[in-house]
């Protein structure tokens, strides 16, 4: 898909998109990344948008997916998302996932907005990634739309503002939730994630909402945006695009 459909905006609206490294699950033990449509879903609606996209992880460099959300994995889980299938297969498009920017060398002020795209890998490296929490700090005050889905929003969770005060308190977001984690703990046999989202956002004062498991939703706060699941990438980069007004 072209990244000038859209053409009407004379400077293209600026997006740092925010994926998880490569880790190891602590609870399961095998290989976790990001989730394709969590990436590509709202990488495809921003593009066609007319906006230009920048991916970004922690520690820069390559990403790699989460099996499950794979087309091409033989489970079959994901063999109905088409948009990432055709993203994957091109040469050009699956370069973008293999030289990821450092989070640690961009800069607020180069972009309008930043998206935190979910997976498994962000439950078990993103509370401990200070240079991450920074960035989100200063795209919130700077002003500046500040996004994040699925399991992406356990970033948001370790944000604070200069006060101390936590980004989310007092706020209306959502997340990967808790009847989801149901179903996922159901479908392996054990507990899949070290922690809930859902109930650590509510510790800290936040309206946590969501809707029925597996459905697409997201939310806007003012200029705080999240999405709830993978069905959800779309949906938070329709948001991102009302918030920026363009």
């Amino acid at each position: 898909m072209s990244a000038t459909i859209n053409t009407a905006t004379a400077a293209p609206k600026r997006i740092l998109m925010v994926a998880a490294n490569p880790a190891v699950s602590t609870t399961l033990g095998w290989p976790v990344g990001f989730w394709a449509s969590e990436l590509i879903h709202p990488w495809v609606t921003f593009t066609a948008t007319g906006y230009s996209v920048t991916l970004a992880s922690p520690k820069g460099g390559r990403i790699e997916l989460d099996g499950y959300s794979d087309p091409r994995d033989a489970s079959g889980y994901s063999a109905d998302d088409l948009l990432s299938l055709g993203f994957l297969a091109s040469p050009t498009h699956a370069a973008l996932l293999a030289d990821t920017r450092r989070v640690a060398d961009c800069r607020v002020e180069d972009y309008d907005a930043v998206v935190v795209c979910g997976g498994q890998s962000p439950m078990f490296t993103f509370p401990t990634e200070p240079a991450l929490h920074a960035l989100l700090a200063g795209f919130y005050t700077a002003g500046k739309v500040t996004a994040a889905l699925c399991h992406g929003v356990a970033a948001l969770l370790y944000v604070k503002l200069a006060d101390g005060t936590p980004l989310i308190r007092g706020r209306t977001i959502t997340g990967f939730a808790n009847s989801e984690e149901d179903l996922a703990d159901a479908m392996v046999g054990q507990k899949v994630m070290p922690f809930r989202i859902e109930d650590a956002a509510k510790k800290l004062g936040v309206n946590f909402i969501t809707a029925p498991a597996w459905r697409e939703f997201a939310f806007r706060d003012g200029r705080l945006v999240t999405g709830q699941q993978q069905y959800s990438g779309a949906a938070v980069a329709r948001l991102v695009i009302e918030a920026l007004g363009v």
